[in-house]
């Protein structure tokens, strides 16, 4: 295969775009499928496609911030206004949202773990599809993609979890890059 300069230059100059700087278009009808086979075209031993992908865009993810604002009031009634109002902006102001579900499946030689990296490249690939088709992105967990009331509320059934939700939608803003880790203290040579 030769090699791709510009797929390089890239992957050495990723970053994400933060959901606050992501705005209306998203991609949509055949884009939104070309972004979707992207992200699934990952490694997948055993073809088990151990993941699920659930889109919120439109209205839908004024209501899912809604929701969870009021299963966060719910699990904690101290909330504070401004915090409930943080919870109902979870999905703004990013045009498309895609949750990312690990959806395990039983399976003699490929054990959950390496079903769960499968679905966490999903997610990856997804925010490099994005970019590749001129828009922008950010990968994101937070407290509703761990916890089981919040993740069912969000389209997770039972024995799935999300693994993160992908923010898509054009950059409104260049962002700075953020210090990368020395290789010199993450790189080893192994000897035997």
């Amino acid at each position: 295969m030769p090699a791709i300069p510009a797929l390089r230059d890239y992957l050495l100059t990723r970053r994400s775009v933060g959901q606050a700087f992501l705005a209306e278009p998203a991609p949509s009808g055949e884009e939104l499928e070309t972004l979707l086979t992207i992200a699934t075209r990952v490694p997948d031993h055993g073809k088990l496609a151990p993941w699920r992908l659930v889109l919120y865009s439109g209205e839908a993810r004024v209501a899912a911030g809604e929701a969870l604002a009021a299963l966060a009031q719910k699990k904690r009634p101290d909330i504070d206004a401004a915090s409930l109002e943080a919870e109902r902006r979870q999905f703004l102001p990013a045009p498309l949202v895609v949750g990312i579900l690990s959806a395990p499946r039983a399976h003699p030689k490929v054990p959950e773990f390496e079903q769960l990296i499968s679905a966490g490249n999903v997610a990856f690939n997804l925010v490099h599809g994005a970019y590749a088709l001129g828009y922008a992105a950010q990968w994101v967990t937070r407290w509703y993609a761990f916890d089981a009331d919040a993740a069912a509320l969000l389209g997770a059934r039972p024995d799935e979890k999300f693994v993160g939700f992908v923010h898509i939608g054009t950059p409104t803003a260049v962002i700075e890059d953020r210090p990368r880790p020395d290789l010199s203290q993450i790189v080893s040579v192994w000897q035997p």
